[in-house]
């Protein structure tokens, strides 16, 4: 009998080690892995830079109040200030801490500057923005939001891509817009750069915040370090998390000077959030990720694998409707039976997850190799052609 909640439909399979893109089962199964976490692992299973980094970290120093300085929290703050937009970094330990951090940050902003009545964020209708009780009603799912009341208010939605209905919401209480700039629980949809350009026009014009999400789609997922850059805009928040710790759990909130003058001492805080076992990790990843030349690979890594599955949907068009995503954050869209078919993918050795609109969630490691995308793509050639 497992003592844990049941809060998770776990598959029934464990695994006792994981090298790379693979993972090894208990029962000794090799499975190439593409879940990583839900794009945590962004270099893969036991990187060795990383297993050096927590080794002679761990034997330094764990954990320190932030009562404290953290010399490796100013370094990790300074090398993302210097690749992004940003002026000033608050970390936690992750995403959805970043993103409730994110609003609580707008609001004090307001309230700064002697506007408390600006105090609602506008989001996307099933949006994901993690699993707190105020980030559920962000998200504005029902799914998510059941059984969870009383309702937080401060949350108003549009339908994604109505941009008439998004600007009819705008009113004189809107702080900030907060979306994914690519949406990945809710089915790996890409916000174009146009839209995002009008977004960042229309809160300027409302004198209105904006908060771009990368929790998932950003450190070098899309094959920009954060997946806005492409539209060329600058937001006023960004919170991370995921990526950027490899697979230790890090959270933070990216943002410009403007709002950060509003987070005084005491506004808000995390115990383990900064610690110095997760900061070394961190700065190791970024001197990776943040490279041209890995980014690079990303991109062109990103092209064949796209490519290729496009050829697939052309040869099961009445198993593959759409593929969808930018970079190494890519969906596979069904007409039907998506769960199925994870299953099968499973059984046949790749390891994929779920997300929403009959979507097959694909996120394989950023440093994955060509031949196992060449595998990966075998391993659904086949799984098509047997799905009945």
């Amino acid at each position: 009998m497992s003592h844990l909640t049941k809060n998770y439909n776990r598959k029934k399979i464990a695994f006792k080690r994981g090298k790379g893109s693979y993972l090894f089962s208990t029962n000794g199964k090799k499975y190439l892995d593409f879940v990583q976490g839900i794009a945590v692992n962004c270099l893969g299973h036991s990187h060795p830079k990383l297993i050096k980094t927590i080794k002679n970290q761990s034997k330094k120093l764990w954990h320190v109040s932030n009562a404290f300085q953290i010399p490796e929290g100013e370094k990790l703050a300074k090398k993302l200030c210097q690749k992004t937009f940003a002026d000033y970094v608050m970390f936690s330990n992750s995403g959805a801490e970043a993103t409730e951090a994110s609003i609580k940050i707008a609001r004090r902003y307001f309230f700064s500057i002697g506007k408390p009545h600006k105090n609602r964020i506008l989001c996307i209708k099933n949006s994901f923005h993690g699993r707190t009780i105020a980030a559920i009603f962000a998200s504005g799912s029902k799914k998510m939001t059941e059984g969870f009341g009383p309702k937080v208010s401060g949350f108003d939605h549009f339908v994604f891509g109505n941009h008439t209905s998004m600007k009819k919401k705008i009113t004189k209480n809107t702080a900030a817009i907060m979306v994914e700039s690519i949406m990945g629980e809710g089915g790996i949809k890409v916000i174009p750069d146009w839209c995002l350009k009008e977004l960042r026009k229309l809160c300027d014009k409302k004198k209105i915040l904006l908060i771009l999400d990368e929790v998932q789609c950003g450190i070098s997922r899309s094959g920009d370090f954060l997946a806005f850059e492409k539209s060329r805009i600058k937001p006023d928040i960004v919170p991370i998390a995921k990526g950027i710790g490899g697979g230790f759990p890090i959270g933070a909130v990216l943002m410009n000077k403007k709002v950060a003058s509003g987070m005084t001492p005491g506004t808000h805080g995390s115990t383990f959030g900064g610690n110095p076992l997760a900061m070394s990790v961190g700065n190791t990843v970024m001197d990776i990720v943040s490279k041209k030349s890995f980014l690079n690979n990303v991109k062109k890594l990103s092209k064949y694998f796209l490519s290729n599955l496009n050829r697939l949907r052309e040869k099961y068009p009445k198993i593959i409707k759409e593929i969808r995503g930018r970079g190494l954050l890519i969906g596979i869209q069904l007409h039907k039976e998506q769960e199925k078919f994870v299953k099968n993918l499973m059984d046949n050795k790749l390891l994929t997850i779920r997300a929403a609109e009959n979507v097959v969630r694909i996120l394989p490691p950023l440093n994955v190799k060509r031949k196992e995308i060449k595998e990966a793509l075998k391993i659904i050639d086949k799984t098509c052609r047997d799905f009945k």
